[in-house]
């Protein structure tokens, strides 16, 4: 029982973390060196997250880790471009184009095929290092990450006028 409340108040610092830092980022520019400092906040908290929650021996977490890392990477590659597409909605939502519409739309879902494909392409590293349920767990915990992240994203972002 006590893991479990270790998860949620994670997850739910987390999320908070995560608000403090996505917020901003929608609504106004920040200097590239405070936006890095977010970055690695956000990266740190997540490694302690996932940490708390996927209960790994010495053995596991000597192998999981760096796939965990490169996956990060990876990751973050994917967020990067995210990011780039959201500042360009930001910079046009007032005025936009159905061309400029068009093509942010299919950015977004190049973005989400991609990270699919990473997912699938992650599989059968993480396979090689835990059990079937302990890559089932960290899987669980990248998608509630995300769905915290996607909320959020959804709340501070207007719809198309």
């Amino acid at each position: 029982m006590k893991a479990k409340r270790t998860g949620t108040f994670v997850v739910a610092l987390l999320a908070m973390i995560t608000v403090a830092g996505v917020s901003p980022a929608l609504t106004q520019e920040k200097p590239a060196y405070n936006m890095q400092i977010v970055r690695d906040k956000l990266r740190a908290d997540k490694k302690l997250l996932v940490a708390a929650n996927m209960q790994l021996t010495e053995s596991e977490a000597k192998d999981f880790w760096p796939v965990y890392d490169s996956h990060q990477k990876e990751l973050g590659l994917l967020r990067d471009r995210m990011l780039s597409v959201i500042k360009e909605y930001a910079a046009n939502h007032e005025t936009l184009l159905n061309d400029t519409a068009k093509k942010l739309l299919e950015d977004y879902l190049a973005i989400e095929r991609d990270h699919q494909k990473l997912r699938e392409a992650y599989l059968p590293k993480f396979r090689k290092v835990l059990s079937e349920k302990k890559v089932a767990r960290y899987y669980q915990i990248e998608n509630k990450i995300d769905a915290v992240v996607n909320y959020q994203l959804g709340a501070e972002i207007p719809l198309v006028e």
